[in-house]
């Protein structure tokens, strides 16, 4: 039922191009990993590694298609409801536990991205299976392998570390509550040992090719320096921590939670773990919250349940807006069949449609920088002219640049060395929006002059636009 669900929703979104600018960069690293390069030593993005091999081993398997890799972003979304059903069941009815997972499938396939396959649909998977297997399993066998799922999680998106941080300080605090430290010690241990396990698996193939500090700076040391960048502030979360407090005060206070039960206990120490890396970061992205939605619906399914039914004449109201509720799907279904009846393909998107004139027209794709709709890099088979381009944005992102091995220090000396050195003969823009944010006036003037100078405008596909370089 709940991949019945998934699939129905999600999949008018196999056609598109791109949902998210993020996924479009895994692929790219993802295939410059199958093409034989390690991330980060051919193209750099701020992911740890697991994220992109989960991308390139359907690649490897699949080759260049959008359908497979949206397809497996239904099987994660599915899982992830499953178990969070399943962790449901132990403090709610089925009824109640079923539909909590109803919502966790169409919490996370609508609303802005996340159609597409992002990091935060992988970590999220294999921290709740871990989290699953923790509150069911006693062995020391079975918790190693919870350290192995920790590690999964944490290696597809390293905010992952909070939560596991927090859960081992609550398993520490309840061993020395029930005297029972050296019990639960051991276990601690084998999740443990399989946490560096699998962490250290992952620098493996760094540390044979010579490229270890490579693998740490990239890692561990980048996503720091992201989190201290200026266009961030904790701020930014507090409208998303104040209804965080309100519902868990407000719960306590009426008795509608049972904070006693330890599967309460154990969500709430991963929804504050996941929260405190929010603040951390001074970000809070549509996209990140679905690593809360698994752990924060249960004790909203456990507080409705404590509420007075609704009354039978509103029940039609909730079962129309239920059926309302995934109108971005209805939408896009409506997109796939008029961009087939209209240009004979279901696929559709700029991504797709402005490699395809490129290529039908014979136009030079050598060196082709694209500042939007950069999945086509993929579709073309061509490569980003420089590292600090694989993502569009990371141009701007300074602070990351001793990471990258970047030789140039700042994004203008970047973007002039990929304008004015590498040349693209061809370049593709998004028609009314600025090729950089906004706030950054410098770069999107010297661009825009650029390419008023020095290119041409050919093509105009939907939003895309298509510049040729003038002799």
């Amino acid at each position: 039922m709940l991949f019945l669900i998934a699939f129905f929703i999600r999949f008018p979104f196999f056609f598109r191009d791109y949902v998210d600018r993020d996924e479009s960069t895994f692929i790219i690293m993802a295939q410059s990993w199958v093409d034989g390069y390690l991330p980060y030593t051919h193209l750099w993005d701020l992911k740890p590694p697991i994220t992109f091999l989960f991308f390139a081993v359907i690649i490897k398997i699949f080759g260049k298609s959008f359908i497979a890799i949206r397809f497996f972003g239904v099987v994660l979304v599915a899982l992830t409801a499953l178990f969070t059903y399943t962790i449901g069941r132990w403090v709610m009815t089925q009824k109640l536990s079923f539909w909590c997972a109803v919502f966790c499938v169409l919490l996370l396939s609508l609303f802005g991205s996340l159609q597409g396959v992002m990091s935060e649909h992988i970590c999220t998977l294999f921290f709740v299976i871990a989290v699953y297997l923790l509150l069911s399993k006693e062995s020391r066998g079975w918790y190693l392998v919870v350290g192995l799922l920790f590690g999964l999680s944490v290696m597809s998106k390293l905010n992952m570390a909070y939560p596991m941080l927090s859960l081992v300080i609550y398993l520490v605090w309840g061993a020395v509550a029930k005297k029972q430290f050296w019990h639960s010690f051991q276990r601690l241990i084998f999740m443990g040992t399989g946490f560096v396990m699998l962490v250290v698996l992952t620098a493996v193939p760094y540390y044979m090719q010579g490229e270890l500090q490579t693998w740490w700076e990239s890692i561990f040391e980048a996503p720091i320096a992201y989190s201290g960048s200026k266009y961030h502030s904790p701020l930014k979360t507090l409208p998303f921590l104040l209804f965080a407090l309100a519902f868990y005060y407000i719960t306590f206070k009426k008795e509608l939670v049972n904070y006693r039960s330890i599967t309460i206990q154990v969500l709430l120490m991963v929804f504050a773990g996941v929260m405190i890396s929010f603040v951390q970061a001074g970000k809070v992205n549509g996209h990140y919250l679905i690593q809360l939605y698994p752990f924060i619906l249960i004790p909203i399914g456990v507080a409705l349940s404590k509420l007075p039914s609704v009354k039978k004449k509103y029940k039609p109201l909730i079962a129309l807006l239920l059926v309302l509720f995934p109108m971005e799907a209805y939408l896009e279904y409506a997109n796939v069949i008029s961009n087939k009846m209209e240009k004979g393909s279901f696929f559709n998107g700029e991504g797709i449609d402005v490699p395809k004139y490129i290529v039908e027209n014979n136009i030079e794709t050598k060196n082709i920088f694209f500042t939007e709709y950069h999945i086509g890099y993929w579709v073309l088979g061509e490569h980003p002219p420089t590292k600090a381009a694989t993502h569009p944005s990371s141009i701007t992102r300074e602070e990351l640049f001793p990471y990258m091995k970047n030789p140039r220090k700042t994004g203008m000396e970047e973007l002039k060395y990929i304008l004015e050195v590498v040349q693209p003969k061809t370049i593709v823009a998004r028609k009314g929006k600025k090729i950089f944010d906004k706030k950054l006036t410098d770069l999107n003037d010297y661009v825009d002059s650029y390419l008023a100078d020095h290119y041409t405008l050919i093509k105009t596909i939907d939003r895309g636009l298509i510049y040729e370089r003038l002799e």
